[in-house]
């Protein structure tokens, strides 16, 4: 099964290329669905069809599908919330602000990643799309299973334990209730449940594919973009270069944009080099449903093989050397400045501007010290030696 995320700046055509994606897929046999994170949802424009909580089929082999948050939610949250909702009662909050307060920022991404899990464990897909949201919303959720991962490896079997063992006494000092261990367990699943889908988008078989225009505060956020969900572990796959201005003589206007993105187009094939990179043109009209999609992604795709799974090894690399190991976590764009790193016990912390990983050592180097580190050619490269006793 195949899985590809569509992401990139709000406004460049990541729906329209995701949507045409699914569509030229599905012409060719293969069993797809095509679903959306981003809260606008705008998969039911793009297909011009009525699309539902469930997937809808909207052409032969072709599934679209706006998930239901509320529906997620109350699966997946209504045990936290509940406990929340009693803690804001206590404390004598209106009940309709409690009910806002208790809802988690962007719950409607997250659940559409919870629903992304069941499809990808029930089997019945060969091609699984995934419209995202911009790209900054996009990076926090993708770096979400991570981080509530080191939450409940040290904080949450402690603070479990805590409450059981006092609760008598925290409910009667503190005059608000406890949380029960049906709290405790409902964290515990949605943790599990994100834990699998990090497993499985940051899998050989998943990638994400960076959607821009040819502009250049748009091309320097896909840079960053793709620094960042290497950083996290999730292979990029390729660029595609989105409403580029065909040349037209006699037309000096048009002949400035196109000298513009002629420009910044030559900087992203120098800046993506190694990955593969599309081209997508103007169109005489919006492409709006299923076969005007399928045209655009057949025209953009030509010579190429869009749903071919990436060859060789992920983000992140760990080899045996002489002297004890190799880590190398691709970086692309950065320089030995901007990162700094740092050894917690069996975790490296790697900080890249605002976004920070806890990555988790394998099991085979934890006696092993860090005996260098340095940025080249785009990677982290971090050398380990094994200890003597």
């Amino acid at each position: 099964m195949r899985i590809l995320l569509f992401t990139g700046k709000g406004g460049v055509g990541k729906s329209t290329i995701a949507s045409g994606t699914a569509a030229m897929a599905a012409g060719r046999g293969l069993r797809t669905l095509v679903l959306s994170t981003d809260a606008a949802h705008s998969l039911a424009d793009a297909f011009a069809a009525e699309v539902g909580a469930e997937p809808t089929e909207v052409a032969a082999n072709l599934f679209v599908q706006q998930v239901d948050a509320q529906r997620r939610f109350e699966q997946s949250w209504a045990d936290i919330q509940g406990y929340l909702l009693s803690v804001l009662d206590v404390a004598g909050v209106d009940p309709v602000a409690a009910e806002e307060l208790t809802v988690i920022p962007g719950a409607e991404e997250i659940f559409a990643l919870l629903e992304l899990r069941l499809h990808a464990r029930s089997g019945g897909w060969d091609v699984i799309i995934v419209d995202c949201a911009p790209t900054a919303e996009t990076l926090r959720l993708l770096a979400l299973p991570e981080a509530l991962g080191w939450y409940m490896q040290r904080v949450f079997p402690f603070g479990r334990r805590m409450v059981r063992t006092l609760k008598p006494v925290l409910t009667r000092a503190a005059g608000v209730p406890m949380p029960e261990d049906t709290v405790f367990d409902a964290i515990e699943r949605l943790h599990g449940e994100l834990d699998e889908v990090r497993d499985l988008l940051s899998g050989p078989d998943a990638s994400v594919r960076l959607v821009l225009t040819p502009e250049t505060v748009v091309l320097a956020e896909a840079r960053r973009s793709f620094t960042t969900l290497s950083l996290f572990g999730y292979r990029v796959d390729g660029v595609v270069a989105n409403r580029i201005f065909p040349a037209q003589e006699g037309d000096e206007w048009r002949a400035g944009w196109v000298a513009a993105q002629s420009r910044v187009l030559a900087e992203m094939e120098e800046s993506f080099a190694g990955l593969e990179q599309w081209r997508s043109t103007y169109r005489p009209s919006e492409p709006v449903g299923v076969q005007a999609l399928r045209a655009l992604a057949e025209e953009v795709y030509a010579g190429s093989e869009p749903l071919a799974v990436p060859s060789g090894p992920g983000p992140l690399k760990v080899i045996r050397t002489e002297a004890g190991a190799l880590l190398t976590l691709d970086l692309p764009f950065v320089t030995r400045g901007e990162v700094d790193l740092k050894r917690h016990g069996d975790e490296l912390v790697v900080t890249v501007g605002s976004y920070r990983r806890l990555l988790s050592l394998p099991a085979g180097l934890s006696r092993f010290k860090v005996s260098g580190a340095k940025v080249d050619e785009g990677a982290l490269q971090v050398r380990f030696e094994e200890t003597t006793a």
